[in-house]
């Protein structure tokens, strides 16, 4: 996963947690966060679907899509985003580690399917 070529990050625009984790990126992204396109999920529900995600499938994960039109979602999109911002990498790095990454996905997906759930938007 190379941390060139512009991305585009389909993300859940209405979690606001969500929001200011991007707004967080964006500041310490600096310069590399201008090659970072968010595309909210609720917004490009056909466009994800051309790409053959499922629209709900986005809303439980995030996914990303880099230059050259591979996507790639879950901790592996975080990794990729994360792996441009320096202050980053070391943890993009960890995270990305066979025996960090299997726990922090378990994790990760409770986390997604909890959040939904209180808000009243968890799929079917």
């Amino acid at each position: 996963m190379s941390p060139t070529g512009s991305l585009k990050v389909y993300y859940d625009g209405v979690c606001p947690g969500c929001r200011r984790d991007r707004a967080r990126y964006e500041r310490w992204a600096g310069e590399a966060g201008e090659q970072v396109t968010w595309c909210d999920v609720t917004t490009y529900q056909q466009t994800l679907r051309d790409k053959g995600i499922d629209p709900q499938a986005a809303l439980l994960s995030l996914h990303v899509e880099d230059h050259t039109g591979r996507i790639v979602d879950g901790i592996d999109a975080y990794v990729l985003l994360m792996q441009r911002v320096p202050r980053l990498k070391p943890l993009a790095w960890l995270m990305g580690l066979p025996g960090v990454k299997a726990p922090l996905t378990w994790c990760y997906d409770r986390w997604v399917r909890r959040r939904l759930a209180r808000e009243g938007r968890l799929p079917d």
